[in-house]
């Protein structure tokens, strides 16, 4: 029994990796066919920033369907993207990323009508450090991702050309 409390005692949480899930949820003004198209890496482009700049490793050309491989530049680091799941019909998108030695993140998107022209959007980050080095950043990942919604709805907005 002593080993084992002593073993207790060395496992702090401070060295283990950091793990958050965090969603959000606006609506958007546009039917969800339409709200569907923005959330592939090419569709992003319009609402997403300057800092959302996929590179495709597959398909070539790039497009936004489900098995797209892709980069994206964050300052020093490479992200590596996965589109595991892309059904426009459904409402569906789910993404993987990593960048190596720092941290694996999952992306989920649904969508749901609300009425001809409004959509809900859910999106949910789950993110994990790779080591603990990668903690903090971790941590304050999941912070600003709870926080995105307001921002993602105004980018969408006006990407779409709402007055918002």
């Amino acid at each position: 029994m002593k080993a084992a409390a002593i073993l207790l005692l060395a496992l702090d949480m401070t060295t283990a990796p950091a793990h958050v899930s965090n969603s959000f949820q606006f609506v958007v003004r546009a039917p969800l066919i339409r709200a569907a198209a923005l959330f592939g890496p090419e569709g992003e482009r319009c609402w997403a920033g300057q800092h959302w700049t996929p590179e495709f490793l597959f398909p070539q050309p790039g497009k936004d369907v489900q098995g797209a491989v892709f980069t994206v530049q964050h300052g020093p680091h490479k992200s590596v993207w996965v589109n595991t799941l892309f059904d426009t019909t459904a409402g569906r998108m789910q993404y993987v990323s990593f960048i190596p030695e720092t941290l694996v993140s999952t992306v989920e998107v649904r969508l749901s009508p609300l009425d001809a022209a409004s959509t809900r959007v859910e999106v949910t980050y789950v993110r994990t450090a790779l080591n603990i080095a990668a903690n903090e950043d971790v941590q304050e990942m999941g912070k600003s991702d709870a926080q995105s919604g307001p921002d993602w709805q105004r980018a969408i907005e006006k990407c779409l050309g709402g007055s918002r």
